[in-house]
């Protein structure tokens, strides 16, 4: 059973920086594509980031402040968020694809807070 497990979220002032790691467990093989999603209250989910192994996708947003990395070997994904805005605050969700079988997998979420 494949579970995806985040950490790294927490309270940070604006212009501040965090980053969220995710690795998956339960499985040996790999996925098609990992990311971050993120849910603000009262908002839909939306794609913060996403790393396939052709390429990468950002959320408009967050374009040129986020980055993420992948290491597809492991199983892991990162997100490193700098110039974090008020705006940014949401749950982040760690998400893996596997297109062979149209299958998403979701971690647990960890809360973002940027507040001063």
């Amino acid at each position: 059973q494949v579970q995806l497990v985040e950490s790294g979220g927490g309270l940070v002032q604006p212009g501040g920086s965090l980053r969220l790691s995710c690795a998956a467990s339960g499985t040996t093989l790999g996925f098609s594509a990992m990311g971050w999603y993120r849910q603000a209250p009262g908002k839909q989910r939306e794609l913060v980031a996403m790393a396939s192994s052709s390429s990468t996708n950002y959320g408009d947003s967050v374009k040129g402040r986020f980055t993420i990395s992948r290491d597809s070997a492991h199983n892991t994904v990162a997100l490193q968020m700098n110039s974090l805005k008020p705006e940014d605050t949401a749950v982040y969700y760690c998400n893996a694809h596997r297109r062979w079988e149209g299958t998403d997998y979701w971690g647990q979420g960890t809360q973002v807070t940027v507040s001063s």
